[in-house]
């Protein structure tokens, strides 16, 4: 894994490119930390590749990370579902840096589109929008995210490492997590049980 992300990450999706897929850990990849993980690919050129595991909940709650930033959330105290949303651990490369995932209606400080329909926001006032209720309608908040140096996922892939499925919003905003993978399976047909018998891209 790469250790830090690219100062310049804005990119053009090219024809190869796997940026908006969804990255499925095969069962037998060789890293604890990725054990059953569905990560959403944000970004793969010929630099390296991000991405963002959507289905890995942390300890931390949204309401305690606004505590810890100082963003005052008060008006928002008798919303459960707000209160109760829980922040996703990433990825383990920048894993103090916050990533929200978001749809595409407005844009802050440091939001980098992906498709007309999803963008992601690495800076705080995305957060201070969220907690006044005037943010994204549908966002996704974690800590840390997943890099690739240039071809490492590549080899991964074609090694089967991972299998690739086409991404889907739904999917990335469910908060049914312990159901993710099967989704993003069930997108080609498949179940989990199968996919040993899958290699490389959908």
């Amino acid at each position: 894994m790469t250790e830090k992300i690219s100062e310049n990450p804005l990119f053009e999706i090219s024809p190869s490119s796997l940026s908006n897929q969804f990255l499925i850990a095969m069962p037998h990849l060789d890293d604890p930390w990725f054990n059953n993980t569905v990560t959403y690919l944000w970004r793969h050129n010929a630099e390296g590749a991000l991405g963002i595991v959507v289905n890995k909940p942390s300890k931390l709650r949204l309401a305690e990370l606004l505590d810890d930033l100082g963003i005052d959330h008060s008006d928002r105290k008798n919303d459960t579902a707000f209160q109760q949303q829980i922040v996703m651990t990433g990825g383990p490369v920048e894993k103090n840096k916050g990533f929200i995932l978001h749809s595409s209606e407005n844009e802050w400080e440091y939001t980098i589109p992906i498709t007309p329909e999803l963008s992601i926001t690495m800076s705080k006032d995305i957060l201070a929008a969220i907690a006044n209720g005037e943010g994204p309608r549908r966002y996704l908040v974690a800590l840390g995210c997943a890099g690739w140096d240039a071809g490492q996922l590549d080899e991964e892939i074609t090694s089967n490492a991972w299998l690739t499925v086409p991404a889907s919003t739904e999917i990335i905003f469910s908060d049914d997590y312990e159901n993710k993978a099967q989704a993003c399976a069930s997108i080609l047909g498949v179940g989990l049980q199968q996919l040993t018998s899958f290699a490389g891209h959908s």
